[in-house]
């Protein structure tokens, strides 16, 4: 599941890829640096994990991962092709959810696209842009559905009336976020405004100004949508830092938790994602998987092999493993259960999956 990170030229969405990654995205001061999307997976902080890790004396330690897309600097116009808007609207179209990056940070070396600092105009113009696109791809269904709904076809009347209804929203600005879409409509009909939002406030080193977040966070709450602030330059050089110096960086900032960390758990709670981990000697990790995924499809994240040969679950939690000391322990409570392939897999299950093939 991809969150692509949208936002104006210049706004720090690049600089931000590489302090997810560590990849060298080109991030210069200037439009358009980024054409093709790149991608890449994030590592997803979870203390449970080294906590697997340590009970079991794991050789290896492996973090389950957030794929992000950097997507190219948006334009006003960009729904009518401005810049290369059809491209990159193509590229959002294919992620599941959007982090819109918005400018909160002064620096006269790094040219402001709009002119002003002002993350509410920014935010603005992407969202109209992806408004208008879903206008025009709601009106050519319209189109679509004309023909057969005056011919009588009873499914095809209430899907006309359905997109009537949407367009309407369209009109007059509402997203179809805002429409509170069913997500089976936002999923056949792909509308960019259904996707679930994240702001990501990119501020300066001094922090964020007040008086530019507050007005940015009240717009997200009438949006269902989450608003991270964090600085994606700091970010950036840290990353460049051995673990055990950002370690003590953040500690001698007094910071519990890194902006991009922070990041990394917003889009996994945006997406609806939940964890669950498989642990031995060997290795211990930690995976993600959808809210409500039953365990037969959860073991095909591990392995097709496993999905196709399964046999069932041994299945416990976490935190009763943690609060009784050992696995041995949790076998003794009678907390270790067989589950078949139903099983609906829930955060914080630590599994071993039998499987014959």
């Amino acid at each position: 599941m991809d969150i692509g990170i949208v936002g104006l030229p210049n706004v720090g969405k690049s600089t931000l890829f590489n302090a997810l990654t560590g990849a060298a995205a080109a991030a210069s001061n200037f439009p358009f640096t980024t054409i093709d999307p790149n991608v890449g997976i994030v590592p997803l902080p979870d203390e449970r994990l080294n906590v697997l890790g340590k009970m079991f004396a794991s050789e290896k330690v492996t973090p389950a991962g957030v794929r992000f897309v950097d997507i190219a600097g948006l334009v006003k116009g960009a729904s009518q092709g401005e810049g290369l808007g059809n491209q990159f609207l193509s590229h959002i179209r294919a992620v599941d959810a959007v982090a819109h990056v918005v400018r909160a940070f002064h620096d006269e070396n790094v040219v402001n696209v709009l002119g002003k600092l002002d993350p509410l105009e920014s935010a603005d113009i992407i969202e109209t842009e992806l408004l208008l696109a879903d206008l025009q791809q709601a009106q050519k269904l319209l189109d679509k559905l004309q023909g057969p709904a005056r011919s009588g076809d009873k499914k095809a009347k209430e899907r006309l009336a359905q997109m009537e209804q949407i367009i309407k929203g369209f009109q007059e600005g509402k997203s179809a976020r805002m429409q509170n879409l069913p997500e089976d409509v936002n999923r056949e009909y792909e509308f960019l405004t259904g996707k679930p939002l994240l702001y990501v406030a990119n501020v300066d080193e001094r922090g964020g100004e007040p008086t530019l977040l507050a007005p940015l966070t009240e717009r997200a709450k009438r949006e269902n949508a989450k608003v991270v602030v964090l600085c994606a330059k700091i970010e950036a050089e840290i990353v460049q830092l051995a673990e055990e110096e950002r370690a003590s960086f953040y500690e001698s900032a007094g910071i519990k938790q890194s902006g991009l960390a922070e990041l990394a758990h917003a889009g996994k709670d945006l997406l609806d994602l939940i964890c669950f981990f498989t642990a031995g000697p060997k290795e211990s990790r930690a995976w993600i998987i959808p809210k409500g995924t039953k365990a037969v499809k959860a073991a095909g994240k591990i392995h097709s092999d496993i999905e196709r040969g399964f046999i069932r679950a041994e299945m416990y939690k976490y935190d009763d493993l943690v609060k009784l000391g050992s696995y041995k322990a949790v076998q003794e409570k009678g907390l270790v259960s067989m589950e078949g392939k139903d099983y609906e897999m829930k955060d914080g299950d630590v599994v071993y999956f039998r499987f014959n093939v």
